[in-house]
C-alpha cells in the first residue's frame, strides 16, 4: 500500500505540474545549540505581545534567511541586514531606534569585526539583545565581555539554522554544553538548559512516522479534491507531540491557475471563528468570574431584558440548546438605499471593494431582528449562529473592549499568532488572502479579504460566529495551546480545568462542548473522522476549513481550503476530502504503533 502511494504521488506531481509549496525541512537531529550567559532567562523569549523584533545578520548566507525564516514562525520579525562599511552603522542604528529585542546572526569570524562588537553592545543599551553564532568556538573569547545571551552551534548549516532560531523561542529545548573550554567565561561544561515551550518544526521522521508514506497519503487525496473541482487548493498542516510534522499547500488560489497556494496565505476560517475568538474570550471571562454561564441574556444585555430571550441561559446558547433559529438571511432583506457603491459619513461600513452598507445598519436592524426573532423551547440542540452574535455581544458588555481589540491583546499578539484576526485587508496584501465566493447576487464582486459569512460582512466584518481569517501555522499555535491545557510559550492563559470544561461533552441531547463541537458518539457518521478518538474536539468552517484536536494522540489536524470559490459547492463533504485525509494521518500514525 505504501509503495502504491508513494507512485501515486509521484504520477501526481508529473500531472500537475507539483503545483504545491511544501515546508521542506531536514530530518531531525540533535540540539547542537548551546545557550550562554541565559542568568536571566531571556531565553526562551515569552511576553510577545510586547516584543518588537529585529533580526541582524548576513543578507546575503543562505543559512541565515533560514534563521529568519524560521524565527517568523513564532512572532514578527523584520530582518536587516549587517552593513559592509563603517559608515552605514548610523543608518542601521536609526532603523533599529523603535524595536526594543535584537537578534543577532553572527558567523564566528564577525566576532573579530571590533566595530560590529561596538555596535553590538551599543543596542544592548536598553534593549534585550541575543546573539546566534555559527562557527569555531575559540572565537568565543571575543565576547567574554557580553553578559546577554548567546546561543553557539559548532557549524552554520540548515539544520543548525533551524535549531537555533527554534531555541531561541523554546521551539527546541537546549541541553548541550561546551566540549571544551575556549576562554575562562566559555569553559567546559557550559551552558543552560531549557524545555520546550512552543510548536516544534520537524518532519514526521522524527517520530518515527514514514514520511513518505504520509505525504503519499495526503497528497492523493488532496490531489482528488482539485482534479474533481471540489476545491482548487488547499493547506494540510500536521501536528504531534508538540512537533509540526507536516505542512504543505496545493493547488492554486483560483482555477484559472494564476496563484500558487502557499502554507504562509491567509484563509477565511468561517464558523472556526466561534472556538477561536469567542469562545476563549468567553473562557477568559468564567475563569475570572465576570460572567456566569446559568445567568440570563437579560442579566447583562438591557436591550434583551424586555425580549423572549430575558431568561435565555447562556450556558444553552453556548450548547446550541437555547431554542434560537438556526439562521436568519439578513442580505434577503436590503432594502434600496440601504447599500453604496462609495464610501461616506452615511456609509462608513465596507462590506467588500466597491460596496459599503448604511452606518449603524447592524445596530439598528440586525440585531433588534435578532433580539425579537422565534424562540423554541429551550433543551433541543439547534446549530444557530445567533448564539456566537449574542456571546460577542455579552463579552464586549462585560468588557468594554472590541471582541477584535481583545483577542489581539489577550491572545494572538502574546502567542505569536501574527496572522490571525479580523479585517485582514486592513494588515495584508490583497494577493496573500485566499478569495472566496465571485458573489453575484449580493456584493457582486470576487470576495478576497472580505468575509464570506453575509451577516458578518453586513456587521462590518467583524461577528462572533464569523470574520476571522487566518494561516495554518496560528491555528496549530492555538490548538498546541489547548492539547496543553491552557499554556503555552512559558504562560499560562487558561487553567486545564477551564480548557477541559469547555472542550468536553457538556450537553445531554449532543455531542457539543461549550463552544466547541466534538466527536459524534453516533459511529455511522464517522465524524469527524472514522478514526478520531473520542475525545476529539475542535470546528469546521463553511468556506472549507477545520481544526482537529485529539488529546489522545496529542494531535492537531489543520485542513484549510475556499471551497466556496468561484461558488459554493459540496463536493468538498461529498467527497469526505478533510475525514479522509485526517484518518490518513491516523493511519500512518498506528502503522508505528
Amino acid at each position: 500500500m505504501k509503495k502504491i502511494l508513494m507512485a501515486t504521488a509521484a504520477l501526481l506531481a508529473c500531472l500537475y505540474g507539483n503545483p504545491t509549496l511544501y515546508a521542506q525541512r531536514p530530518a531531525s537531529s540533535p540540539n547542537l545549540t548551546v545557550l550562554l550567559n541565559n542568568h536571566t532567562r531571556m531565553v526562551p523569549l515569552r511576553d510577545l505581545g510586547h516584543r518588537d523584533i529585529a533580526y541582524v545578520s548576513r543578507l546575503t548566507t543562505p543559512a541565515f534567511a533560514v534563521v529568519g525564516d524560521m524565527l517568523e514562525r513564532y512572532a514578527p520579525v523584520e530582518r536587516f541586514g549587517i552593513p559592509e562599511h563603517i559608515d552605514q552603522y548610523h543608518g542601521l542604528d536609526e532603523q533599529l531606534k523603535y524595536f526594543n529585542t535584537i537578534i543577532l546572526g553572527l558567523e564566528a569570524a564577525d566576532l573579530g569585526d571590533k566595530r560590529l562588537l561596538q555596535f553590538i553592545s551599543t543596542q544592548a543599551v536598553g534593549k534585550q539583545v541575543i546573539l546566534t553564532v555559527f562557527g569555531a568556538g575559540v572565537k568565543l573569547r571575543e565576547l567574554d565581555f557580553v553578559h546577554y545571551p548567546i546561543l553557539w552551534n559548532p557549524e552554520l548549516s540548515e539544520i543548525s539554522a533551524r535549531n537555533a532560531a527554534m531555541s531561541v523561542f523554546g521551539g527546541i529545548a537546549c541541553t548541550a554544553r561546551l566540549p571544551q573550554s575556549f576562554s575562562a567565561r566559555y569553559s567546559t561544561g557550559a551552558g543552560f538548559t531549557t524545555e520546550q515551550t512552543r510548536l516544534a518544526y520537524t518532519d514526521a521522521q522524527a517520530l518515527g512516522i514514514d514520511a513518505a508514506y504520509l505525504e503519499g497519503a495526503i497528497d492523493a487525496i488532496a490531489e482528488e479534491a482539485i482534479r474533481e473541482r471540489a476545491t482548487p487548493g488547499a493547506v494540510v498542516l500536521v501536528a504531534k507531540g508538540g512537533k509540526v510534522i507536516f505542512e504543505k499547500a496545493y493547488g492554486h488560489h483560483t482555477y484559472t491557475g494564476d496563484r500558487l497556494t502557499q502554507v504562509s496565505d491567509l484563509f477565511d476560517m468561517a464558523s472556526i471563528t466561534k472556538i477561536t475568538a469567542t469562545t476563549p474570550t468567553i473562557m477568559r471571562l468564567v475563569e475570572r468570574g465576570v460572567i456566569n454561564l446559568d445567568s440570563t441574556m437579560g442579566h447583562y444585555l438591557l436591550q434583551a431584558q424586555n425580549t423572549n430571550k430575558n431568561r435565555t441561559k447562556l450556558r444553552d446558547i453556548m450548547l446550541h440548546e437555547a431554542g434560537f433559529i438556526p439562521y436568519i438571511p439578513f442580505y434577503r432583506d436590503l432594502k434600496p438605499g440601504d447599500l453604496s457603491p462609495d464610501s461616506s459619513a452615511a456609509y462608513s461600513v465596507k462590506v467588500a471593494d466597491g460596496c459599503f452598507i448604511r452606518t449603524g445598519y447592524y445596530q439598528d436592524v440586525m440585531w433588534p431582528i435578532m433580539l425579537y426573532s422565534k424562540l423554541n423551547s429551550p433543551g433541543t440542540y439547534v446549530y444557530s449562529d445567533i448564539s456566537m452574535y449574542v456571546m460577542k455581544e455579552v463579552a464586549e458588555h462585560q468588557t468594554g473592549i472590541p471582541i477584535q481589540e481583545y483577542i489581539q491583546q489577550e491572545f494572538y499578539r502574546p502567542l505569536g499568532m501574527k496572522t490571525a484576526g479580523y479585517l485582514p485587508r486592513q494588515r495584508f496584501s490583497k494577493g496573500r488572502i485566499v478569495p472566496t465566493e465571485d458573489d453575484k447576487g449580493f456584493r457582486k464582486i470576487l470576495l478576497q479579504g472580505y468575509v464570506h459569512d453575509q451577516g458578518a460582512a453586513m456587521a462590518g466584518g467583524i461577528a462572533g460566529h464569523a470574520g476571522l481569517f487566518a494561516t495554518a501555522n496560528d491555528l496549530a499555535i492555538y490548538g498546541q495551546l489547548l492539547l496543553n491545557r491552557g499554556e503555552y510559550g512559558g504562560d499560562r492563559y487558561f487553567k486545564g480545568e477551564t480548557v477541559d470544561l469547555f472542550t468536553s461533552r457538556q450537553s445531554a441531547v449532543s455531542r457539543r462542548g461549550l463552544g466547541f463541537d466534538r466527536w459524534d458518539p453516533d459511529t455511522t457518521k464517522h465524524y469527524p473522522s472514522r478514526l478520531a478518538s473520542d475525545a476529539t474536539f475542535g470546528h469546521t468552517g463553511y468556506t472549507g476549513t477545520c481544526i482537529w484536536i485529539d488529546p489522545k494522540e496529542q494531535l492537531i489536524y489543520v485542513f484549510l481550503s475556499n471551497r466556496v470559490h468561484p461558488a459554493v459547492s459540496t463536493k468538498l463533504s461529498t467527497l469526505n476530502i478533510r475525514g479522509r485525509i485526517q484518518d490518513a494521518v491516523y493511519e500512518a500514525i498506528y502503522s508505528v504503533e
